[in-house]
This record gives C-alpha cells, structure tokens and sequence, in this order.
C-alpha cells in the first residue's frame, strides 16, 4: 500500500474517531490490552529475530536494550493501554466560555488533531503507547518504525488491528508503514494533505532530520543530557541512591543522568561513595581536573579503572551508556550557569536542604521537568499518570515535557448566537 493510499485511510478513520464516544474507546483500548497479551508468544518470536539481526549487526548492548521484548515488558504494554483507558477523556471539554456585550457565547472546545504521524527508533514499546494515546483522543495515528524492530512492530499492530476490527471499530485507526527505507520516510515527512502533525521519538539524528526534512508541523521530541547537582547542603546518603537509580537503573533512556554536578564544598565528603557505587556498576567517570584525583583514591583498589579526563564534549554528551561526567563548581550559580548550558531541555535534578537553593533551582533551570531531591528517571508518561507518552518534548510550543493525551488534542471555537448580525 503507497503513502496516500494510507494517508486516505487514516483520515476517513479519524472522522470515525474524532466522534466516538468514551466509552467506546475505553472498550476498545481494553481490548487491545487482552490482545497484547494474548498474542504474546507470537510477538515475542517476532522480537527475537529482530533481536538476533541487531546482535548479527554488532548492535550496541544499550539499543538492544530498547528493542527486547519480555514478558513483563509485554504487560506493562498492555497496563499501559489499561491506564489510558481509565483516564478522563478530553475530547469534547469546553475549556472556556464567555459572553459578549452582543449576547454571543463565545467558547473553546477540545477536538482531536485529526492524523498524527509519529516516527521512532528500535522501541517497539511505542507502538502500543502510541496507538493508545492517539485512539483515546480520537485521532487516527500513523506509525514509522525503525527497521531493527520491523518484526515486531508488523506483530504488533496486525494484533491491534484484529481487536480494533472486533469491537466493530475501523481498523485503520492505526496503520504501520512497512517499508523502512529512507525515502519512504522522507516521502512520509511530506503528507500534508492527510497528516495533522509529525512527532519524531529517537535519537538527536532521528529528530533533526525530521525537523529539517518535515513540511508536516512537527512536535519536536528531544535527547535527554540530564544533570544531578550535588548542593553543598545535600544529604549524601540520599544523594548516593538518586544518582544510582537516575543512572544506572536503565541506561539506555533519555531520562537517564549523563551528567554529575557538585559543589567544591562536599566534594570530599559526597563524591568518594558516589564513585565507589558508579564503580560498582562499571559506569566510566568523564572527569574534570579537581574531580579526577578525588575519584582516583575512591576506586583505587578495583580491579579496573573506571575513570578518565573529561573533554568539552562530554559536558553535553547524552551516552545512553555507562558513562557519566563529572563537573566540580564553586557555587550554585555556577551550577546552574552549567547546567544551562549543557543541558537539552530535558530533566535535571537538585540534591539539597537548602529550602531557598531548591526553590531557585526550580524557577531558574530552563528543562521540562525540573526535579528537588528525586531522580529524573520519573520524567515518563507512565510515572506522571498519562498511561504512557507519545514522547518528552523538550520545545515551549504548545506540548511541553512528556505529552499525554492534552497534548495530542486541539480546541476549536464555538458560538451560541440568538440571531446576531454584524453591524
């Protein structure tokens, strides 16, 4: 099937769509959770033969990390498509209603966006987040894989589409373009006659060229350099675990700390556990000039280094990896200084208690989500209570952080009259 031929489809379905009612959806994205875990067996075979061509191809282990399925990722899938289904629907809220000297009413009503495109990396997890998110705001959505997770996103969305296709719904409301190949996807950029909007979910390459190639408007979704600054007043202790879990719990996210910030006047006190646990977990320290020695004594007696010197690169390097830089900085103005320059938008975090310090991290740190005393691993759209996310925009129009259902709705205006001309 050509572009246009599923571009038609998908905008016929999302006229269906835009008036279905609540319930019906509801009905509809629970049946998509039964069938994702029905057909379970089924996208888990799919899932290893990408897997087994990504480990053929010398896959990095963070992106193979990405593309596996389980059996427990599988039901977090389908937990996903149940949160969704249990949230508030916005579609059809009159967001505001006013009175003009003439007698019209003049209101703002929420609608669905109509078409969204969405183009993503080896996350075959999206898929499902995806369709959710679009099919409960009644738009009709259109998805772009990356060829490493072909098999499974193919698996996936024909399982959607049958529980889609028995609750009476149009299966089109979701539709995979199968051809992976470069041109497809720059043919796909430029849909304008059927796609309302464009979001890129993947890496800086990814995005860019979306951003560069798209005349659909575009939802820019972006990479994650996400700091944790170690105030002078912090509890080590708590400041030990949040960068354990922010860095290590999975490294392969865009939510996952890159990079470490700490104040000269704790760092011989905080910095000895912190790179004893990075240690630990083979992380490699990028380290700055008055880091390094600190961080050499701590590691001493392991079996390998796990530290080099930092380069000006690092300071803005997201490393889906395991790998952290280290900065040392005189004063919380120069901790923020540093963290706004480097940072993408994305979360950064403070560990402090120091009441006036957190809340001046909070008002003068330019992020999506911006964080006292917890990891930025919580900037997700299943922790923020959106039942998944279309993706964590990191631009200031319009969607902002990690875009649930608001950010996929439009509004339109609507006026009540009694017979009012214009004079």
């Amino acid at each position: 099937m050509n572009l246009n031929e599923i571009g038609k489809k998908a905008k016929s379905a999302s006229r269906e769509l835009g008036v279905m009612g609540t319930n019906d959806k509801n009905r509809v994205l629970n049946a998509c959770a039964d069938a994702i875990l029905d057909g379970a067996s089924f996208i888990l075979a799919e899932n290893k033969k990408d897997v087994s061509l990504g480990r053929s191809k010398d896959m990095p282990e963070h992106m193979l990390d990405r593309l596996l399925l389980t059996e427990s990722r599988l039901e977090d899938m389908a937990l996903g498509l149940r949160q969704i289904a249990s949230l508030p629907d916005p579609v059809g809220e009159v967001i505001s209603m006013t009175k003009r000297p003439n007698g019209l009413q003049i209101g703002q009503k929420r609608v669905p966006m109509g078409v969204i495109g969405i183009i993503y990396e080896a996350r075959p997890n999206v898929t499902t987040d995806a369709f959710g998110l679009c099919f409960k705001t009644g738009n009709a959505v259109i998805l772009k894989g990356g060829s490493d997770a072909i098999n499974s996103n193919i698996a996936i969305v024909n399982i959607l589409k049958r529980a889609i296709a028995s609750c009476d719904i149009a299966e089109d409301a979701v539709q995979l373009i199968e051809d992976t190949s470069h041109e497809t996807a720059t043919e796909f950029m430029r849909l304008n006659e059927y796609i309302d909007v464009l979001i890129p979910r993947g890496g800086a390459g990814l995005i860019q060229t979306v951003v560069k190639n798209s005349t659909v408007p575009v939802i820019e979704t972006g990479v994650g350099n996400c700091h944790v600054f170690v105030d002078e007043s912090a509890d080590i202790n708590m400041a030990v675990k949040i960068i354990e879990n922010a860095k290590t719990q999975r490294m392969s996210v865009c939510n996952a700390c890159e990079s470490l910030v700490i104040h000269k006047n704790i760092l011989n006190e905080a910095l000895p556990p912190i790179a004893k646990m990075l240690a630990e977990h083979d992380v490699e320290m990028r380290c700055d000039e008055y880091s390094i020695p600190i961080v050499k004594a701590a590691v001493h007696d392991m079996d390998e280094a796990v530290y080099i010197g930092a380069c000006e690169g690092d300071w803005g390097e997201e490393y889906l990896d395991a790998k952290i830089s280290i900065k040392v900085v005189d004063d919380f103005d120069a901790a923020v200084e540093h963290i706004n320059t480097y940072n993408t938008g994305h979360s950064e975090t403070i560990v402090t208690r120091d009441y006036e310090n957190a809340q001046k991290f909070l008002d003068r740190i330019d992020a999506a989500a911006v964080y006292v005393n917890a990891s930025t691993r919580f900037t997700d759209g299943f922790e923020f209570g959106f039942g998944g996310e279309i993706g964590i925009s990191t631009q200031k129009l319009h969607a902002r952080g990690p875009m649930g259902l608001l950010a996929l709705t439009s509004y339109k205006y609507i006026i009540y009259g009694d017979g009012q001309i214009r004079g």
